[in-house]
């Protein structure tokens, strides 16, 4: 449940763009809540698990993607009104210098441009440090993917362990199965034939019983 809650969310996130994801030597293309390799789409072919980290890495790359576009514009704005301002203060020194009569108002400019580019200098430093913040906050989503990431191979591995592990153990069984099967055909036939003396006999439902044993060990294992 909490896959599907999650697949949900980022494929909200991830309606309108194409987004390339590397995994595992391959490049996936997340577009429209669907994941594609090599043109074909492959969604349903992935597992809840592999579906859910590529629509993460997805939108957390498209994260940083916008984020540094803002961070690019913000600055670019920040220079250019920056710019502006000096071009401002440098005609208003001009002007004092052309106009000494009008000495006044161009005094009344410079504080007024001066205004501004403090105004300007504090924007800058916001966003500066929105800038500073931003990227610690996709530090900290890019350590949580990770940690995320190894956990899922971790229990991945646990998970191969385990069938690996059923696996012995159903062949255990099938063996077993097997021999006292092929114990009980060769007792019957030699009693059938009369071979069998009362303390052979014995013996032979003693080792029936033994692989007998070891079937019910061997089933109560699985």
């Amino acid at each position: 449940m909490k896959y599907y809650i999650i697949l949900l969310f980022l494929g909200l996130s991830l309606t309108s763009f194409a987004q390339e994801v590397p995994k595992e030597g391959k490049i996936y293309e997340v577009k429209n809540e669907k994941i594609f390799l090599e043109g074909i789409e492959v969604t349903e072919t992935l597992s809840l698990e592999e579906r859910t980290l590529i629509f993460k890495e997805a939108a957390l790359i498209r994260e940083k993607i916008q984020a540094a576009d803002d961070a690019k514009k913000a600055e670019a704005k920040a220079r250019m009104e920056a710019e502006v301002a000096k071009k401002e203060l440098e005609a208003a020194k001009q002007t004092e210098e052309k106009a000494k009569i009008e000495a006044e108002k161009v005094k009344k400019e410079e504080e007024r441009v001066q205004k501004e580019a403090e105004m300007l200098k504090k924007e800058e430093e916001k966003a500066l440090k929105e800038k500073e913040e931003l990227a610690k906050k996709l530090e900290k989503e890019t350590e949580k993917a990770e940690k995320a990431q190894k956990k899922a191979e971790k229990e991945q591995k646990k998970a191969e362990k385990a069938i690996k592990k059923k696996e012995k153990l159903q062949s255990n069984f099938e063996k077993a199965e097997k021999n006292l099967e092929k114990g009980q055909k060769k007792y019957e036939k030699l009693k059938r034939n009369g071979k069998l003396s009362p303390v052979d006999d014995l013996k032979w439902q003693d080792k029936l019983e033994k692989l007998n044993d070891k079937v019910a060990k061997a089933k109560g294992k699985l």
